[in-house]
C-alpha cells in the first residue's frame, strides 16, 4: 500500500509540472557490482539522486540514469520588506 501512495506523489509531482535533472553514469565492464552499487547508493544518498533507468551492454557496460527534482526556490524577502 505505501507503493501506491509514493506512486499517487510522483503522478501528483508531473501533472502539475514538476521538472527532473537527469545524469547519466557509465559504470565500466571492470567494476565490480559491488563497487557500482557502492557508487550508486552514495550518489541516491549524498546527492539525491534516485535510479530512473539501469542498461547493461554486450561489453559488460553499464549505463545509469539517475534523476532528482528541480526545486524552485522563491525569495520571501520582497514579502517581508513590504
Amino acid at each position: 500500500m505505501a507503493k501506491d501512495t509514493v506512486r499517487d506523489r510522483r503522478s501528483e509531482w508531473d501533472t502539475q509540472g514538476g521538472q527532473w535533472e537527469y545524469r547519466v553514469l557509465r559504470i565500466p565492464p571492470t567494476t565490480s557490482g559491488g563497487d557500482a552499487r557502492r557508487l550508486l547508493t552514495d550518489e541516491a544518498e549524498y546527492g539525491r539522486w534516485e535510479l530512473a533507468r539501469l542498461r547493461l551492454y554486450a561489453g559488460g557496460e553499464r549505463r545509469v540514469w539517475l534523476r532528482r527534482k528541480i526545486i524552485r526556490v522563491r525569495s520571501t524577502l520582497a514579502e517581508t520588506l513590504g
